[in-house]
């Protein structure tokens, strides 16, 4: 049946070349539809409990997405006539930015005093003062003793200082508007250095997070895809010695990459920076399928040789020896792959479900392309056999009678190396930190280091904190709790600042008190606060209203923890003792969970790898039912676990020495290399079980035919795929660096099974029945 397939693709090659661009010209047209997306969001599903609790919050304030700008000045404070004044510019140029909702900076922070009877709310930077000495001196007094700025947007020695943008994007433009706000707020930015070269700016914030992720993948695919193809086609070069072999290769992943991405966009998949590594996924994959075509093709042109046959006659049996023999391994291989990268659908995180998908869609592609297109394309292309190259074959079945010789040893060394890896695998520590998924010359990482270091952090937590009824927020018992919560909040360590609505009313009430110093503290009565808060709304500017802190029916105010960078688990301890002191120290009906972007990226991370671990163990156990039907033999399924499974157990051995993290990323490894390690074992099972069944060799003969048969295949494809993920380690973001190379040291492991562990487990316990001393004669 095979024969006549490939009787009939070898006689119709062109009609099935033509007719397969013309169909895949159909699937990459759906490339128009794909989007890609920036927005943190896209890692959780829509219904997220912890993301329907943080909307539930962006629908009741103003949301918290925002861009800080920190200004710095190493040689003296911020607190100069000049440096006020560009204070005060750039903070009416802000208003200017694409999308922003609110600006808050030392220049308009409504400072709040007592004018007899009056209150008087003004800017504290206003254009009504003339930046006097005196007047200056004030300023720092107020700044650096307002609990609601010291640390927030001024640092407690007065050198650093911060302007807060507020930005409200559209879902509707979700994608493209991080890098317009982002573009236009460096521009800005720029402007000012040039006129204040004495000054340090650096730029950070929500906004920018998602602009950096989204920048990443950009520069990924503008640096490592052309790096990564340029290094695969070298290496083909160098190991093929042919053109025609290396472009039809080159041909069908190429093919096998647009196509898959065509059909994701007519699936309305959407990229985000988890999946923007597809194509270098699918190109390493693509590659193996072909490898192992060409290097059977090439072994049937030097060894077939049939005097009666025209060199055409000779190329079309090569190709159907080549597709022989490497059908079953290819097809076993494609469907285990497409399993293990399916299984990526357990994960928590929408994102890793795409990746999974489209790289299954890609397996598929460029199966059918390695059974269809690649044998007609390889009978019309010219190829040049190098008759004298004989000495790679040879050093693989060097290495083949040197393991069927060592065996018991290499079985001794292999169990005790696979034990202490293992072994040191529980030392990692499942955790993550987004700020950590951008490596260290990373530029938003750097200014976000330094304004965590020297202002204010990155990461926050809400806290909506209810009252009993509407107008509840100026009972004199909710602020009275509501300041026992601030207080203990800023004693807790990892706290660099609280914005509470508490601290506005104490300097009300000593305000309206004619800022008698003993008045700072909650008004006495309901009707009091109510009237303050009333008169201080009033007196606030345009934009400037309190509706980011306040909820409409005033039965609710939103309290903002700004932490240091922490990792997931320890943004949920502290959360954890948030929510446990609010249980022993405040009414129940003043609890509420913490909500914002750290907490629920660090609640998905937990479930995440939970999702992973759920996912991996159901794509081994399929994987070895899938090899156990399709090889036809129990013993060789059972085998084939222990190199399927070993490899990864190793590299995160490993893994514990180099890193010692497994984040989001890292947890996805196991189930995607789950196909790809399996790639080498079926290939060496099924030769080693051709030999058997064909040859009738015993075990060591037919692990000796392994070697010489696929043992150069198998070299080739490990060099490849790990050359291709090594590529990843280069990447800006540190979340496919990781990945990358913990997958490169899972292949490594995975070769060294095969060569080493698999023979071993293979012979152990088989005698020698017979012996046939001639193998490549018999062969």
């Amino acid at each position: 049946m095979l024969n006549t397939y490939l009787t009939h693709v070898l006689k119709n090659r062109w009609l099935i070349i033509v007719s397969v661009l013309f169909i895949l010209g159909f699937a990459t047209a759906g490339i128009k539809n794909l989007e890609f997306t920036t927005s943190y969001k896209v890692f959780f599903k829509p219904d997220n409990p912890f993301l329907l609790a943080l909307e539930e919050v962006e629908d009741t304030y103003v949301k918290n997405e925002n861009i800080l700008i920190t200004i710095s000045s190493p040689e003296k404070d911020i607190f100069q006539k000049d440096t006020l004044e560009m204070l005060r510019k750039f903070t009416n140029e802000a208003w200017q930015t694409p999308y922003a909702v609110r600006v808050d900076s030392l220049s308009n922070y409504q400072h709040t005093y007592a004018d007899q009877d009056e209150l008087i709310v003004n800017s504290l930077i206003g254009k009504h003062l003339s930046l006097n000495q005196q007047e200056i001196t004030n300023i720092k007094h107020i700044a650096i003793n307002e609990p609601l700025l010291k640390n927030w947007l001024i640092s407690p020695d007065g050198k650093t200082t911060g302007i807060n943008i507020t930005i409200q994007i559209p879902e509707a433009n979700a994608t493209m508007g991080p890098p317009k706000v982002a573009e236009y707020v460096r521009n800005l930015t720029s402007q000012f250095k040039q006129n204040h070269p004495s000054l340090d700016f650096y730029i950070t914030g929500g906004v920018m997070l998602n602009n950096a992720f989204g920048e990443a993948s950009k520069n990924d695919i503008e640096t490592l895809a052309p790096f990564m193809y340029l290094m695969v086609t070298l290496g083909l070069l160098f190991f093929f010695r042919s053109f025609s072999a290396t472009i039809a290769i080159l041909t069908i992943v190429f093919l096998s990459i647009l196509a898959t991405l065509g059909i994701a966009g007519w699936l309305n998949i959407q990229l985000s920076p988890p999946s923007a590594s597809t194509p270098n996924i699918i190109l390493t994959i693509a590659i193996a399928d072909c490898v192992h075509f060409y290097v059977s093709f090439f072994h049937a042109l030097h060894n077939n040789v049939l005097p009666d046959l025209s060199p055409m006659e000779h190329k079309f049996n090569a190709i159907k020896d080549s597709l022989k023999i490497n059908f079953q391994p290819i097809f076993i291989t494609s469907l285990t792959t497409a399993i293990g990268f399916l299984s990526m659908n357990f994960s928590e995180s929408p994102p890793f479900h795409d990746l999974g998908n489209i790289v299954a869609i890609g397996v598929g592609v460029a199966f059918l392309l390695s059974i269809s297109f690649l044998p007609a394309l390889a009978a019309v292309l010219p190829v040049k056999v190098n008759h004298s190259k004989k000495n790679t074959p040879s050093l693989f079945s060097k290495l083949g009678h040197y393991v069927v010789r060592k065996r018991h040893i290499l079985l001794f060394v292999s169990t005790i190396i696979s034990i202490t890896l293992i072994s040191l695998a529980p030392n990692n520590e499942i955790d993550d930190d987004s700020l950590k998924y951008f490596s260290p010359s990373n530029k938003f990482r750097q200014d976000t280091e330094f304004t965590t270091d020297h202002l204010t952090g990155l990461y926050f937590i809400d806290y909506p904190i209810p009252a009993l009824q509407d107008n509840g927020i100026n009972h004199p018992d909710y602020l009275n709790n509501l300041e026992k919560l601030v207080i203990w909040l800023r004693m807790q360590p990892e706290v660099l600042h609280v914005y509470s609505i508490s601290d506005i009313f104490k300097r009300l009430n000593k305000n309206l008190h004619d800022d008698n110093p003993e008045y700072f503290k909650m008004p006495e009565t309901q009707e009091m606060a109510a009237q303050y808060l009333l008169l201080y709304e009033m007196s606030l500017p345009l934009g400037m209203d309190m509706n980011d802190r306040i909820n409409m029916n005033k039965s609710e105010t939103r309290i903002t923890v700004r932490i240091k960078t922490m990792t997931s688990s320890e943004v949920l301890v502290f959360d954890k003792n948030v929510n446990q002191w609010m249980h022993d120290n405040l009414p129940q009906s003043m609890i509420k969970a913490g909500t914002g972007g750290n907490i629920v990226f660090a609640n998905i991370g937990v479930s995440n790898i939970k999702g992973m671990l759920k996912g991996t163990m159901l794509s081994f156990f399929i994987v070895s039912v899938v090899i156990f039907i399709t090889l036809r033999s129990l013993k060789l399924g059972l085998i084939s676990l222990i190199p399927n499974m070993i490899p990864a157990a190793l590299a995160f051995g490993v893994w514990s020495l180099l890193d010692g993290q497994i984040n989001m990323g890292t947890a996805a490894v196991t189930a995607l290399t789950v196909g790809i390690v399996v790639d080498d074992t079926v290939h060496f099972l099924s030769k080693y079980q051709y030999a058997q069944r064909h040859h009738n060799f015993n075990a060591q003969q037919s692990v000796s035919f392994a070697f010489d048969h696929v043992g150069n295949a198998l070299w080739i494809t490990s060099i490849v795929l790990i050359s291709g993920f090594l590529v990843l380690t280069l990447s800006d973001f540190a979340l496919n660096a990781k990945l990358g190379l913990l997958t490169a040291i899972t292949i490594v492991f995975a070769l060294l099974a095969d060569f080493f562990l698999l023979p071993s487990l293979l012979m152990l316990g088989q005698g020698n029945k017979k012996v046939k001393k001639d193998i490549q004669k018999e062969a």
